[in-house]
């Protein structure tokens, strides 16, 4: 998935709240590794807040 890393993130966490799933299952579903979506997902939710 490409994209910026900041709407990468909003993109996961959406998914994740929405479908009240894990990091693993929405890596699944984009096609990425959790690693990427865990990176993502946690260096931006500082940003965020």
């Amino acid at each position: 998935m490409k994209g910026l890393p900041e709407e990468r993130a909003i993109t996961f966490a959406h998914y994740i709240i929405d479908h009240n799933t894990t990091v693993r299952a929405a890596a699944k579903e984009f096609h990425i590794s959790k690693s990427t979506v865990h990176m993502d997902v946690t260096k931006w939710a500082g940003y965020f807040r």
